[in-house]
């Protein structure tokens, strides 16, 4: 098998998968949820993320033994082939347990060297995005059209910084990168806030300090479509930025400024 089809073969899995664990995810929730405290008040897990993660992990036990699992609720497996699976089974877990729409299944696969692609199932609207820096990214099968290149003062981030944060060095940067944008956009919803972007409803994310399984289905998809992904450390943290290229590259910038 080339690589080509294997990439092929792994993306249509993925997009099983992740449309399999939100959709498990969805009919736990309209049953009723039993919501967990992680770190803090708005940090928070419930049965759904973790039956959607098990879900995920017997199934990729089954068709990638060789590979490893790591997912947010817990899952570290070893692998033997170089590849890993990174699983979030539900992002914007405190949206979901609100009954908001915004939340989705992520899930993304790298190699050593780099993510190779990603996938996204949004359970409200029976959407599915996958792609990856070597996989034109689509929505439904759809490639997704070129992401815009919206002039700065007209561009919408899609962003997040814990209160905490305001008034340090950290917010400082995120006020500079702000300077780089017209309107901002906190929604809850990593993931799903590029995909908006993939779809060019925003321009570019960011945000500090964020978990594989948060940051690699995102970047990979929007990779895919000709977008850009940046680690930046800066301020003492490491900020992803995600998005059109001009953009990231701006933001990339005022965040390195201080």
């Amino acid at each position: 098998m080339d690589d080509e089809t294997r990439l092929q073969r792994d993306a249509a899995l993925a997009a099983d998968l992740v449309r399999e664990a939100a959709l498990l995810a969805a009919r736990i929730r309209a049953e009723g949820l039993d919501v967990e405290r992680k770190t803090s008040g708005s940090d928070i897990v419930t049965q759904a993320d973790t039956a959607a993660e098990r879900l995920i992990v017997q199934q990729l036990t089954a068709e990638r033994p060789d590979d490893a699992i790591v997912g947010e609720e817990g899952t570290s497996r070893p692998g033997t082939s170089g590849r890993t699976w990174v699983i979030d089974p539900v992002d914007g877990t405190f949206n979901f347990s609100r009954g908001s729409d915004w939340w989705c299944s992520a899930i993304a696969l790298h190699d050593e060297d780099d993510v190779l692609l990603g996938a996204v199932h949004h359970a409200a609207s029976l959407r599915t995005w996958v792609g990856g820096p070597e996989l034109p990214s689509t929505c439904d099968g759809i490639p997704l059209g070129p992401l815009p290149e919206t002039p700065r003062e007209a561009r919408c981030a899609a962003t997040y910084l814990h209160p905490p944060f305001y008034g340090s060095e950290v917010g400082e940067a995120f006020a500079r990168a702000l300077g780089q944008v017209g309107t901002l956009r906190m929604l809850g919803s990593g993931t799903m806030d590029v995909m908006a972007i993939a779809s060019g409803q925003w321009d570019v994310l960011f945000q500090h300090s964020v978990a594989d399984w948060d940051r690699l289905p995102g970047a990979a998809i929007i990779r895919g479509a000709g977008g850009a992904s940046a680690l930046v450390p800066a301020s003492g943290v490491t900020w992803t930025v995600t998005g059109a290229p001009a953009a990231v590259a701006d933001v990339r910038a005022a965040l390195l400024d201080g």
